[in-house]
């Protein structure tokens, strides 16, 4: 593990934290393993996790909340046993990880929240981000990507991965849905780009992991992207050009 002092007396500097977000069949997952081996690679000691889920307690509400079973309680409802499932995300997992210098990645977190039940539940802002608030604290994402995809191409690659299991709760959702998802969260990235940026999902993979990976070394690792080489045969080809 690289060392994560910050110079004073040794202190642990805090690890950082990074999101994945978008739609169903995105391929978060896929980049989340990616990028957590890339950043292994430079010895940073990296805690992968998911939502909902990713604690013991948060796992046991994830069957409900993904079964369709916490769907009568309404938006709210469901909003709010995220958010309770989130609580012991963070305190269990995600916290004690960055308190000890490692990085965390998420597949999915609160922005989530404010796409599923904010925008597609019509939730009021106010009750959504109060309860963002009271869940979250100060674990807040240093870095979000927000995987964008076509819905009719993500449901495409869902269908295909699911084979013949049933769809969970949201997958099984039409497409006006998936479509007002995709906005919400083209919405939240353009209001905070600070934190998010918008990478093409429908790139190949090699070349979205490349994506993200050039973000995570400006904005985190404090590194510019290295340019490639170039070779004699580069060189004469940039010439006759």
């Amino acid at each position: 593990m690289t060392d994560q002092s910050n110079g004073s007396g040794g202190n642990v500097r805090r690890g950082r934290f990074i999101t994945f977000e978008g739609g169903e069949g995105a391929g978060k997952s896929t980049q989340v393993s990616r990028l957590v081996s890339r950043l292994e690679e430079r010895g940073i000691e990296v805690v992968a996790t998911r939502e909902p889920g990713g604690s013991p307690r948060a796992e046991a509400l994830r069957q409900v909340l993904l079964s369709g079973a916490a769907q009568r309680f309404g938006p709210a409802g469901e909003a709010i046993l995220f958010s309770s499932a989130r609580i012991d995300h963070v305190d269990n997992t995600i916290e004690p990880a960055l308190a000890r210098g490692a990085w965390v990645i998420s597949d999915r977190f609160a922005d989530s929240t404010r796409a599923y039940q904010g925008a597609l539940g019509k939730l009021d802002r106010r009750f959504i981000m109060e309860l963002e608030r009271i869940a979250v604290g100060n674990a807040q994402p240093d870095l979000t990507i927000f995987l964008d995809i076509p819905p009719e191409a993500g449901l495409l690659r869902v269908s295909k991965r699911r084979g013949g299991e049933p769809a969970d709760r949201f997958e099984a959702e039409g497409m006006e849905f998936h479509s007002t998802l995709r906005n919400a969260f083209a919405e939240i990235a353009k209001a905070e780009p600070e934190r998010c940026i918008v990478v093409n999902a429908l790139a190949p993979e090699d070349v979205v992991a490349a994506a993200i990976w050039r973000e995570v070394e400006t904005r985190l690792l404090g590194e510019a992207p290295q340019k490639p080489r170039r070779t004699r045969r580069r060189q004469k080809a940039e010439e006759r050009a």
